[in-house]
């Protein structure tokens, strides 16, 4: 059988990437936490790997293209699907997958009570005090059978995955960089394994379990020694909602510790970076709160006003725009700042701004802004008040990812030309076989 060049790309690109050693660029792709508000990256991202596949061929999914996904809360979950490997070592999920398992599981993670009237108000105040707002049974239920029992070594490509440990009150990032040491045994001489190599579904529930809303999350797993570990655990995003510096920092780790995959990349090649960070949009413009109104709030005031959770809000955006202003600056400071993409929705207003109303209609329309969104110009974020502005260009996000589509494209052809040929035993894989028939 004579193979064209485009059945090439497409037997090739059901090969794990190759190593940015190979290439030119490190690519990463961040989500950030937002509840039911995922739907809008879940857009972003189906257009994106619409693009890859004009270019390579139907069978090009995302983790064929970036080094390291990066995902918080319900990113965290998008990332995990987008890099869980089926029996043929392919992605389970595509990019387009998951627009509708939120659409047909986020009113079952979220249902929607009464909670109009006085009894309704009696209702959200005994929640706010006295357990959190949903049981998280269906989440845990539904992410477990999504997930099967895959581990965080297994992922297609490497993910970075942050929660929060409520015990130890600190920060505890999932790493497929760090839980790949157990199975090269590189821990296996240490005190004490450090590696982490834990189901995803675990992890996936733990960063997805927002104080308020969902309850925090116990388990416990077998390090490679046999050593019971107890995991307490809770949203990824009162950390780090905006997970792309915490998968920036996860690959220059690696470069300092000289991961072989990295070399002779250097941790001041801030230009070789290409990053794309999508967001799941904010209230910004509504300004919905001051300090008038705040200076009277206490608990109550904090935790429920006109429909929304202060403080939710307040440490979310926080945390996504400080990650969005340093690496504003930084990029332009090195002047590589086309190779940082933020794609963020900053002007949702009302129940469009919810993490949690999971109603028929406003699931509709996140994705209708998500939609909106690709037709918007690329904004950068004004380094003195904070706001999304256009850049001068006037390029839509659309456009932007259509050029990042081709870069990414590029480098993958790139890092296959200078890596090894795939072995006899990959090309004889299922999944070959399936594509050519």
């Amino acid at each position: 059988m004579i193979r064209t060049y485009r059945m090439e790309r497409q037997l090739s690109s059901l090969l794990q990437i190759p190593p940015p050693s190979f290439g030119k660029l490190i690519t990463i792709l961040s989500i950030d936490g937002g509840g039911i508000r995922g739907l809008i990256p879940a857009t972003i991202l189906e257009f994106l790997e619409a693009q890859l596949q004009e270019l390579d061929g139907e069978y090009a999914r995302l983790a064929d293209y970036f080094d390291v996904i990066g995902g918080t809360s319900t990113g965290g979950l998008m990332t995990a699907m987008l890099t869980v490997p089926d029996e043929h070592n392919r992605p389970l999920y595509a990019a387009k997958d998951i627009k509708p398992f939120y659409l047909d599981h986020c009113p079952k993670i979220f249902p929607q009570k009464n909670c109009r009237g006085f009894f309704g108000l009696l209702r959200k105040i005994w929640k706010v005090f006295w357990g959190p707002k949903y049981d998280g049974k269906y989440l845990h239920g539904v992410v477990t059978e999504k997930l099967r029992e895959t581990k965080l070594a297994e992922t297609l490509t490497n993910v970075v995955i942050p929660t929060f440990d409520i015990k130890h009150l600190q920060p505890k990032i999932f790493s497929t960089y760090e839980a790949k040491k157990c199975k090269l045994s590189i821990c296996l001489q240490a005190k004490k394994c450090q590696c982490n190599n834990t189901q995803l579904s675990d992890i996936c529930i733990s960063t997805s379990a927002a104080p308020i809303y969902l309850p925090a999350y116990t388990f416990y797993d077998h390090d490679c020694q046999g050593n019971v570990r107890e995991f307490n655990l809770i949203d990824g995003g009162v950390a780090a909602n905006n997970p792309t510096l915490v998968a920036l920092s996860e690959v220059t780790k690696q470069i300092f510790d000289n991961n072989k995959d990295f070399s002779p990349i250097k941790p001041t090649d801030f230009g070789r970076f290409l990053i794309i960070s999508v967001g799941t949009g904010s209230a910004k413009i509504e300004k919905r709160y001051d300090a008038k109104t705040a200076a009277k709030w206490g608990a109550l005031g904090w935790f429920i006003h006109q429909g929304s959770t202060p403080i939710v809000d307040v440490f979310t955006q926080a945390s996504g725009d400080m990650v969005d202003y340093h690496l504003s600056v930084v990029t332009q400071a090195l002047h590589c700042e086309e190779n940082y993409l933020r794609i963020q929705e900053d002007t949702l207003t009302g129940i469009d701004s919810s993490i949690d109303i999971s109603t028929e209609e406003n699931l509709k329309k996140l994705v209708e802004i998500g939609e909106k969104l690709l037709k918007k110009p690329v904004s950068r974020i004004n380094l003195e008040n904070g706001v999304h502005e256009q850049v001068e260009e006037g390029v839509t996000n659309a456009e932007a990812l259509i050029r990042f589509a081709k870069l990414l494209s590029e480098e993958r052809k790139l890092r296959e030309l200078r890596s090894p040929r795939p072995t006899n035993e990959a090309l004889n894989h299922k999944s070959y076989h399936l594509l050519r028939n």
